[in-house]
């Protein structure tokens, strides 16, 4: 058998998923809305780039429906609907965004450090007073 006579095909010179901006995995709440419209539906980010984002909602807009998403720390990001695989469905951001924002937690979010004392010390046992000590 030559070379040329592999069963196997040749690989394809470009890889199937041609887009640039690296994507991570999320799971986060955001509001939606169609752009014009007011009413606004609660989705989940399942992942995010600087260029877009992948959601899942119950109601799903069409391909090429302009929308808009409130994302945290960054507000209302426009953007269209490049695909839907219902329940889920892609946005490409018509300006891109830092997704590093997004991922932060908000100030108000935050934990508050506190540092707690102890709130008695104790003796060495010599030096406690058995006549002081109550039963409760």
């Amino acid at each position: 058998m030559s070379p040329d006579d592999t069963p196997f095909p040749a690989p394809d010179p470009q890889p199937a998923d041609s887009r640039i901006a690296a994507r991570e995995s999320l799971l986060l709440m955001a509001d939606c809305r169609l752009v014009g419209d007011a009413r606004i539906v609660r989705v989940k980010l399942r992942n995010l780039s600087a260029s877009g984002i992948m959601a899942e909602s119950q109601l799903v807009p069409a391909r090429g429906a302009a929308i808009a998403i409130d994302l945290r720390n960054i507000g209302w990001v426009e953007g269209v609907v490049a695909w839907v695989q219902a329940p889920r469905f892609g946005v490409a951001f018509r300006q891109e965004i830092n997704p590093a924002l997004v991922r932060q937690l908000p100030a108000s979010d935050q934990p508050d450090c506190i540092v707690r004392r102890p709130l008695a010390v104790r003796l060495k046992a010599d030096r406690i007073d058995p006549g002081r000590i109550r039963s409760i």
